[in-house]
């Protein structure tokens, strides 16, 4: 049984919901398409060959803090607003985000603007690629844009760093959910960066990200989801810390949560790319 989602401008809208408000004047579509290096896909160059008419082009990479050496961590929050700003995106605004392999980097974003306090953000269901097999039309137009001022209140408890996580897992108080494969996860496959160990969080439980989402790539129903947290062993009633390699599909688990109804969740930014890194932190391995 196919499942058909509620359009929820919040988390998740249709590629139906999208077509018929793509004409809005508070509508700003954001292409936040992001690959691995190992993927061997080029996201500006997909971009720039063809995007849902009014799309910009998010840069994960870009739009992030130049002064971490960790990989695409949360930006600060004036070079936020000012690329919001330049993007013509600002207050009062409906974004929808989406990427070109289904839901994957789109929830990142996603997650970004929740964190800078910006609530009128959804990601568009199955993608680009459900857009096109949907029959909707791509271009290769850049959107015409105008500057408008944004204005953030950072919600700062969206947001773990590793002191944090450190003290959960020893606590033992927060349900750690790692989105990465299940190979990497038990520390069996080796990490996508060099120099990483292979592991987990003590006491995190595995739920790969992919086998939230259905076949076409959206997002299986709410019902569904709570079944994979829970058969893998995710105590929902506990506050959730989502993490993954780079914090990039960390945000998918997020996104599920939040289609629940459990809004008591937060994505540790630095996710396996800093846990991994410390050699003075604990690692488990297996599954």
């Amino acid at each position: 049984m196919v499942h058909k989602v509620t359009d929820d401008p919040k988390t998740l809208v249709s590629t139906d919901w999208l077509a018929t408000h793509l004409k809005d004047p508070d509508l700003r579509i954001f292409d936040a398409s992001w690959y691995l290096p190992d993927m061997g896909r080029d996201a500006q160059a997909e971009y720039a060959a063809g995007h849902i008419p009014g799309a910009r082009f998010f840069d994960i990479d870009e739009i992030s803090d130049a002064r971490s050496e960790l990989p695409h961590m949360a930006p600060p929050v004036e070079k936020f607003m000012s690329r919001m700003r330049a993007m013509g995106v600002g207050d009062g605004h409906q974004v929808v985000v989406y990427d070109g392999m289904g839901i994957f980097s789109a929830a990142r974003v996603w997650w970004l603007f929740k964190l800078m306090g910006q609530h009128k953000i959804a990601v568009l269901d199955g993608g680009l690629p459900k857009w096109v097999a949907d029959g909707h039309a791509l271009t290769t137009a850049a959107p015409v844009i105008r500057d408008r001022h944004m204005t953030v209140k950072v919600e700062s408890w969206r947001s773990r760093d590793v002191t944090e996580v450190a003290h959960a897992a020893k606590l033992g108080d927060h349900a750690i959910i790692d989105a990465r494969p299940p190979g990497r996860f038990a520390g069996e496959a080796p990490e996508p960066r060099e120099g990483m160990r292979s592991g987990h969080i003590p006491g995190s439980r595995n739920v790969f990200y992919n086998d939230l989402l259905n076949a076409d790539g959206t997002m299986k129903s709410p019902d569904a989801l709570g079944k994979i947290f829970r058969q893998a062993g995710v105590d929902l009633s506990k506050p959730a810390i989502t993490t993954c390699g780079s914090g990039i599909t960390a945000a998918i688990l997020s996104l599920a949560l939040e289609r629940m109804g459990k809004t008591d969740h937060a994505l540790y930014d630095g996710s396996w790319s800093e846990w991994g890194m410390y050699h003075d932190l604990p690692i488990a391995t297996g599954a």
